[in-house]
């Protein structure tokens, strides 16, 4: 070795002792004052009460306030542009969402690179959809459902809450592996869109397990099948997509906490330690499993793969399907 190489060597390890050193004092004493949350969808959603039973058990470990934020708008970019913008000190953070790796395609120009722009902290939770119709639709599953739609092809209407959100994109997507034709109507949120289906203006929709289990309760709502790999607890009877027959359909939105670019490692560590004892915890679980969500956790490392295996995935989706913003 030679003496000019030694000293980069020297140089390049001195680096990345500074940086460390800098992670850690960055660290010492966070936190020391409130922290946000930022939650980029309208309130008493899926997103706002999950966040709100985090941050009551993350507020207990880290001794301040974790407050939720709510900043929606623009299919959720407008809440991750405000976080990725944030000074990277531990104090403004990010429930992200499944919509921010399908926003990475579906919108041309973005603000921030959702990748590049995020640090992973950890999952939160995997929410399943599910296929729902009218009570009063003669289909008793899907393969019924299915024949209706090859029976009129481009008339059977799927609903979701706008174009380029997941519930457009699972509709598209089964559509594509069923062989079917599908008429897609976008709304301006799950409320209308439901008020629709209960009324028969529209015959389908792809709902989250938390939103749709009231009207199922009731019986408003007739459920065909579930998107995720395994039935629900909440729900056991529903079969899901592939027991229906609808063989490579496996969907489920992920939601999990992020910071700004360049958080500092030690600050990241001790969040992904605190989230993972907060859902650990057998209040929060019930709460969770309530709500038909399967439970998050593990390394900012396995948050960071789902999050690029998932911009890769609703990529292909989005090209296939042309599908654009409104």
């Amino acid at each position: 070795m030679n003496i000019q190489t030694a000293r980069g060597r020297a140089t390049a390890i001195a680096a990345t002792l500074l940086a460390l050193a800098a992670s850690t004092a960055a660290a010492q004493g966070w936190p020391t004052k409130p922290i946000s949350l930022v939650v980029p969808f309208p309130p008493g959603g899926s997103s706002d009460v999950l966040a709100r039973a985090l941050t009551d058990k993350l507020s207990q470990s880290l001794g301040q306030p974790v407050i939720v934020e709510s900043k929606p708008g623009a299919g959720a970019t407008l809440g991750a542009d405000y976080v990725a913008k944030a000074k990277p000190d531990g104090y403004t953070l990010l429930m992200g969402a499944v919509h921010h790796t399908i926003a990475t395609s579906v919108y041309r120009k973005l603000p921030y690179d959702f990748e590049g722009s995020f640090v992973p902290v950890t999952t939160v939770a995997l929410v399943p959809n599910v296929l729902v119709v009218n009570a009063k639709n003669p289909a008793t599953d899907v393969k019924g459902l299915i024949a209706q739609a090859k029976a009129a092809p481009g008339k059977l209407s799927y609903g979701s809450n706008g174009n380029g959100t997941v519930q457009h994109l699972i509709g598209t997507q089964f559509a594509s592996l069923a062989g079917i034709e599908l008429l897609h109507v976008p709304y301006k949120g799950s409320a209308p869109l439901t008020t629709d289906l209960l009324g028969g203006q529209v015959n389908m929709m792809f709902e989250q397990m938390y939103s749709a289990a009231p009207n199922l309760r009731a019986g408003k709502l007739r459920a065909l099948a579930i998107t995720s790999k395994v039935r629900s607890p909440l729900f056991p009877d529903i079969p899901t997509m592939q027991e229906a027959g609808v063989q490579g359909f496996e969907v489920q939105n992920w939601q999990g906490l992020v910071g700004p670019a360049h958080l500092p490692p030690a600050i990241v560590k001790t969040l992904n330690e605190t989230c993972n004892k907060a859902l650990a915890d057998p209040e929060l679980r019930k709460a969770m499993l309530d709500q038909g969500n399967e439970i998050g956790g593990g390394t900012p490392e396995q948050f960071a793969a789902l999050i690029h295996a998932e911009a890769q995935r609703w990529g292909k989706v989005v090209k296939a399907g042309h599908i654009r913003p409104e």
